[in-house]
C-alpha cells in the first residue's frame, strides 16, 4: 500500500489550496482515512478524517468551517480543500489510511498507512 500526497505549496493568508492523496494497493472506501499535520517544532496533530459512511467526517476545532475532507472512491483519491488559510496552518500535511477502523477517527494509532507528506506554507 502506498499513499502519495500532493498539492502543497506557498500561499498567502486568506488563500486556498487543495491537497490530494492517491492510494495504490488499497481502497479508501471501506475504512477511515485522514489528514494530519506537523508544524516545525511541534508534534503531529489531527486535521480531518472521513469514514466509510457518507457524511461521516470529523475535524479539528482549529480547521472547522475552513477545511473540507472528501473522497473519490472511483479514483481511490482523498482530498483536503483548505480555505481561508492562516499562517498557523503552515505545516507538513500527511495523509493516512486505516487498516480496520471504518469511522472517522482522529486517533493516530488507528491509521496503519501513511503518505510522505506535502508542505503547506502560508505567508502573512
Amino acid at each position: 500500500v502506498q499513499l502519495q500526497a500532493s498539492g502543497g505549496g506557498l500561499v498567502q493568508a486568506g488563500g486556498s489550496l487543495r491537497l490530494s492523496c492517491a492510494s495504490s494497493g488499497r481502497t479508501f472506501s471501506r475504512f477511515a482515512s485522514a489528514w494530519f499535520r506537523q508544524a516545525p517544532g511541534k508534534e503531529r496533530e489531527f486535521v480531518a478524517a472521513i469514514g466509510w459512511r457518507t457524511g461521516d467526517a470529523s475535524y479539528a476545532d482549529s480547521v472547522k468551517g475552513r477545511f473540507t475532507i472528501s473522497r473519490d472512491n472511483a479514483n481511490n483519491t482523498m482530498y483536503l480543500q483548505m480555505n481561508s488559510l492562516k499562517p498557523e496552518d503552515t505545516a507538513v500535511y500527511y495523509c493516512a489510511a486505516a487498516g480496520r477502523t471504518p469511522w472517522a477517527t482522529p486517533m493516530q494509532y488507528d491509521y496503519d498507512y501513511w503518505g510522505q507528506g506535502t508542505l503547506v506554507t502560508v505567508s502573512s
